[in-house]
């Protein structure tokens, strides 16, 4: 059987050709290929589609556009699943262990099938916070062409009464309101059915779109792929694109590692910084970029945050959702105003199979009306709000997102929680006070299992009025929708026997987002004896998927990956 030249069919050919593998043609004829598609590359098209979540509702559709593109190049593409998980559904319950997990998973099952099946090149499409980095880090894994696709942004929600927008984290933080007795039942049940209105990702600049963001900077996405609504016509053709793009990047011989350098993870800590973005962003790049072989630290958020300003007015800190930054030309722009103020390497390969600098040369400044992003010359903060804390209680790094607006020091007396559970009843009953570090641990990436985020606890404080009066401390992490005076990702983790581990009610604690330390005050040799003494807790999972990771992740400072120590 012929076939098309070999560069362009490097791993269809070794599953397809010859008479030996007539048994591997004969599967495929029964699900739609025919003789003339034996010859053409084969496209794998990694949906993340599932009815868990309205982040991914919608991308079973995308990915039909996505193959339809690819087939109209001239490949055939074959459509396959991975899980996601919502974040937003498990937040504060036991299954919210499984949500980093799943990264892990998502990425372990498309390099599977993809390597398994011999895919000559990929799209994949990602609506959630855990599938998109988990899409980078096997499309860099594999190193085979490779365009990721965001699944969009949902619109906002809007509130009967008060006609103002509302989203994922209006509901979470009603629920502080309720408690603080500020909203009754009937108010909370308003906020809770109009927050969520349809398909995409959560409205705010949270982890989602901050990932698709940083993804778009990286280069693997096609220009604005990031910035657009869920539903609608730019999505679909987004899509078409992509799959066309991944035949072109077959035919030109680019792939994955040949984009994902140290610059292109540069640019993407600066654009995240400019929209002022999640801190999951700092896990996921540290995680991708291991998968890509590119050395980055946490160490490097500091240094180039120390030149980037936050130009973004997007939620939680910010008054505007994602859909406002859609309206007014998206990503590009801010890129375009980076790259002209030297602040992103414009030399970087992109999936386009041109330079950053080169996809940014027609792209028209944002309307002059506009206030979602601010100009270089007035920033809303000076500097990165991505803090990375060293301290005795940090000895290997910390990260802190504070945007200034709850300034940027805080001493108080440690209010320790074991547990998320914990934590959140004792913000909603009223132990927490005025003054507290609350201190949530024993919910890293090992001794969660699984580095719960901890929008609960953050929303609950928000919500009842106290976010400039307590600061939170964690071993584990936070939603992209958190905001206040929070530090998370500590380590050693309290499990590994880290300084967190030992901290006691009353003990006084300094978080300084200035000089960049988080400081248990205490004479050195106290805090040395505690440790001493201290002892491990027995193991919260002893057998599944949550007892392997516990085994294999690295720590939080390290992208908390599990293929480093094999």
């Amino acid at each position: 059987m012929s076939s098309s030249p070999a560069d362009l069919r490097p791993f269809s050919s070794i599953v397809l050709d010859g008479p030996d593998r007539a048994p591997n043609r004969s599967m495929l004829r029964a699900v739609g290929f025919t003789d003339a598609d034996f010859k053409k590359p084969v496209v794998g098209i990694a949906s993340t589609w599932s009815m868990v979540t309205p982040c991914n509702m919608h991308i079973d559709q995308l990915a039909r556009e996505a193959e339809a593109g690819a087939n109209a190049a001239g490949g055939k593409a074959i459509i396959f699943g991975t899980i996601t998980i919502s974040d937003g559904i498990s937040m504060g319950t036991p299954g919210m262990r499984y949500s980093l997990v799943s990264r892990e998973v998502i990425a372990d099952s498309i390099e599977t099938v993809a390597g398994a099946e011999g895919f000559d090149a990929l799209v994949t499409i990602g609506g959630c916070d855990k599938n998109m980095p988990a899409c980078v880090m096997a499309m860099a894994r594999l190193n085979r062409p490779s365009v990721f696709v965001y699944g969009g942004t949902i619109l906002p929600g809007i509130h009967p009464d008060s006609k103002k927008e509302c989203d994922i984290v209006s509901v979470f933080e009603a629920v502080g309101q309720y408690a603080a007795k500020k909203l009754d039942e009937a108010g909370l049940a308003k906020v809770e059915a109009c927050s969520i209105p349809g398909p995409g990702s959560c409205g705010g600049m949270y982890t989602a779109n901050t990932m698709a963001s940083a993804i778009e900077a990286l280069g693997l996405s096609l220009p604005n792929s990031s910035a657009q609504l869920a539903i609608g016509a730019e999505k679909k053709e987004d899509c078409r694109r992509a799959g066309e793009a991944a035949l072109a990047l077959l035919k030109a011989g680019i792939r994955p590692r040949d984009i994902l350098t140290r610059k292109a993870f540069e640019n993407a800590i600066t654009v995240i910084i400019a929209l002022g973005g999640s801190t999951n962003a700092v896990l996921h790049l540290l995680a991708m970029a291991h998968e890509a072989g590119v050395k980055l630290s946490i160490d490097d958020f500091t240094r180039i945050g120390k030149r980037v300003p936050v130009l973004a007015d997007l939620k939680p800190s910010g008054r505007y959702g994602m859909a406002h930054l859609v309206r007014i030309g998206g990503l590009p722009p801010l890129m375009k105003m980076l790259l002209d103020a030297g602040l992103i390497h414009g030399d970087v390969l992109t999936v386009t199979g041109r330079t950053v600098a080169e996809n940014l040369r027609n792209v028209a400044p944002y309307p002059a009306d506009q206030d979602v992003i601010r100009p270089l010359s007035n920033p809303i903060k000076p500097d990165s709000h991505l803090r990375i804390l060293y301290g005795n209680l940090a000895p290997e790094g910390s990260v802190a997102k504070i945007s200034g607006k709850e300034g940027l020091r805080f001493s108080g007396k440690a209010i320790v929680f074991e547990s998320e559970e914990t934590a959140l009843r004792g913000i909603l009953d009223g132990k927490v006070k005025a003054g507290h570090v609350i201190v949530i641990r024993n919910e890293g990436p090992r001794g969660g299992p699984g580095m719960r985020e901890m929008l609960s606890p953050t929303s609950a404080v928000m919500g009842k009025g106290l976010g400039k009066e307590v600061a939170l401390i964690t071993d584990g992490r936070f939603s992209g929708g958190s905001h206040g005076f929070v530090v998370g990702h500590i380590t050693p983790e309290a499990a590994s026997g880290g300084p967190i581990a030992v901290i006691r009610n009353g003990d006084p604690i300094t978080i300084d987002a200035v000089n960049n330390t988080l400081s248990l005050d205490l004479p050195a040799k106290d805090v040395k004896a505690r440790l001493k003494a201290w002892k491990p807790g027995k193991p919260k999972a002893k057998r599944g998927v949550l007892a392997k990771y516990a085994r294999l992740v690295t720590s939080a400072s390290e992208g908390a990956v599990t293929d480093k120590t094999l």
